[in-house]
């Protein structure tokens, strides 16, 4: 039977040390990733949402291994990438690659777009000068820009365009796996659309896998097939997109859900709103670390940290009493 998984990671922790100086040790640390297991099969969109400083991005640099992580595994088609050398990993970066958020910034303004999609053939050795300009043409095509713009500078591209290119730097290698870092949350929301179902088209014509990483409930629910909600640096529910909005298990999934805005003035949605602000990694409450903000919490939520359980088929919820609150 084939293997559906593409990447697993298990018990992933990432922590910085805070404090530290060149002959002082580190006071704390900030537990930016605290124990994530997750996996992501071949050919799905998984959506990572969550707070502002809930671990997101720094999760999927240690995918990428821009940071080292402090603890775990992270197994990338059968490859452990944290026990890979450096000249291993240059060879798995071809597998991994990664749509940054802001399209103005992550582009160089001194190099064309020929020169900038170019530039992973040129690293790895891959294909003669004139197979390159081949390759970054087709690629030109596929994200919707003109082949004839390939020596054009970002500047002369808009928000929109620009993102498009970066699609195309991203794809270049034929990636396995794409990690998308909030794509369209600097662009305009008509932007934004066409930019989501590229990158659908895209997944179906490259049979591509995604990690989708976004702040917007609503764009994640059209472009994901899971959803994985992070809270202090871990994730509390995971679950099939229909399944995620229709029963939602989780206390903050439920308050997330319920701050979405109601699109018909008759209909009213229940609110469910949370206390207080999210509590500081570098100090996270005891046990559940959502408990000092959840209505249900009890002494065991205090005390203990609940386990990310299968409540049902392919539903995963970290909380002592979703089973009993489900039931009711």
């Amino acid at each position: 039977m084939e293997n559906k998984s593409l990447l697993v990671i298990e018990g992933l922790k990432k922590y910085f040390p805070t404090g530290r100086g060149l002959f002082i040790r580190a006071k704390g640390y900030v537990k930016a990733v605290d124990g994530v297991d997750i996996v992501v099969n071949k050919g799905e969109t998984i959506g990572l949402v969550g707070e502002s400083g809930c671990g997101k991005t720094t999760l999927a640099n240690c995918i990428l291994r821009l940071d080292e992580p402090t603890d775990g595994k992270i197994i990338l088609d059968g490859h452990d990438i944290l026990a890979e050398s450096r000249n291993s990993m240059k060879q798995l970066r071809r597998d991994i690659q990664i749509i940054f958020q802001d399209p103005y910034s992550s582009l160089n303004p001194r190099k064309t777009v020929s020169q900038t999609i170019g530039e992973a053939f040129i690293i790895h050795g891959l294909m003669t000068r004139s197979q390159r300009q081949e390759r970054i043409a087709e690629l030109m095509t596929s994200v919707g820009l003109l082949p004839e713009s390939v020596d054009r500078y970002p500047h002369e591209f808009s928000g929109g365009q620009r993102q498009r290119i970066c699609i195309a730097r991203a794809l270049a290698l034929n990636p396995k796996l794409v990690i998308a870092d909030e794509p369209v949350s600097a662009l305009d929301v008509s932007i934004q659309a066409q930019i989501l179902n590229l990158l659908v088209s895209l997944q179906k014509k490259f049979n591509l896998t995604y990690i989708f990483i976004s702040h917007d409930l609503s764009v994640v629910r059209h472009i994901s097939d899971r959803i994985a909600i992070m809270y202090l640096g871990r994730l509390v529910e995971v679950a099939p997109t229909k399944e995620f909005f229709n029963d939602p298990c989780h206390p903050y999934t439920e308050s997330l859900l319920s701050a979405i805005p109601v699109p018909n003035p008759i209909k009213r949605r229940k609110r469910f709103i949370i206390p207080g602000d999210m509590p500081s990694s570098i100090n996270p409450p005891s046990g559940c670390s959502f408990h000092p903000r959840c209505s249900f919490s009890q002494q065991i939520c205090i005390q203990q940290a609940p386990k990310l359980e299968e409540i049902e088929t392919n539903h995963f919820v970290a909380c002592h009493y979703s089973k009993e609150r489900k039931v009711k």
